[in-house]
């Protein structure tokens, strides 16, 4: 269309004016561009290999957004550094940590949790625990040493035979898994885990006792073995090594 009204035009012999729709209009403006036919009127003396330079000022939005910044970094200096109306970064991320804390303490509180006193720990073959425990044995990747089935690998010993390196029974186990055996390469777990996730673990190792699962490890450590007696009212455990226990 545009083509045919400038074509219209020299035939009349007057000058074609294009027009322009809002959007050119707009950038125009906001650009202060200097239509090219007035370009001669901007051109400057320098000359470099056939090459001039425009007088182009720079536009209007840059120039604004400009003073603009200035502006607010003057806001900012006086709201954040000059009168403190605002915290600062750190000071905000402090007071997130410090009602973070805040919330974790109520938590905590709404929701007390077992107290484990480890003298006095007994096992109990109680499903959900085990159940608990097992998902604890797997999401800490515990089966990398272990194996899923507590056969044990060329790491970690067998969890399934009477046979313990650090002692058998609910209350070694216990030990074992929250301090760790660092030299050896177990982690102290209850750095990690909740005293109920220790015990949880605890409780799934020694259901694992007699499974006989295949390609098991040989045996390591020392027999452990109790034995339940019942005189009267009074159980009595007795280990391989002949130690007697009221239970």
């Amino acid at each position: 269309a545009d083509q045919a009204e400038r074509e219209k035009a020299e035939k009349l012999g007057i000058v074609h004016v294009s027009k322009q729709n809002w959007w050119k209009k707009f950038i125009d403006q906001i650009n202060a561009a200097v239509p090219v036919e007035r370009e001669k009127d901007i051109v400057l003396e320098h000359n470099y290999d056939g090459i001039r330079e425009l007088d182009n000022h720079l536009p209007p939005w840059w120039t604004w957004l400009f003073i603009g910044t200035i502006i607010w970094g003057a806001i900012y200096l006086v709201v954040y550094h000059v009168t403190d109306t605002f915290p600062l970064q750190l000071e905000e991320y402090q007071q997130e940590l410090t009602l973070a804390d805040e919330n974790s303490r109520k938590l905590k509180a709404s929701q007390p949790q077992e107290v484990i006193d480890e003298n006095t720990l007994a096992f109990l073959n109680d499903k959900l625990i085990i159940d608990r425990g097992k998902a604890v044995f797997v999401s800490y990747n515990c089966a990398s040493c272990h194996k899923d089935d507590g056969g044990g690998n060329a790491i970690g010993p067998n969890l399934t035979d009477d046979y313990w390196i650090h002692g058998g029974g609910i209350k070694n186990v216990f030990a074992t898994i929250k301090n760790g055996v660092v030299e050896k390469g177990m982690p102290a777990w209850g750095k990690s885990m909740s005293p109920q996730d220790v015990k949880a673990v605890a409780f799934f190792v020694l259901s694992l006792n007699g499974t006989n699962p295949l390609q098991a490890k040989a045996p390591q450590g020392t027999l452990y073995k109790e034995e339940i007696i019942k005189l009267d009212t009074v159980i009595v455990a007795v280990d391989s090594a002949g130690v007697r226990a009221s239970l």
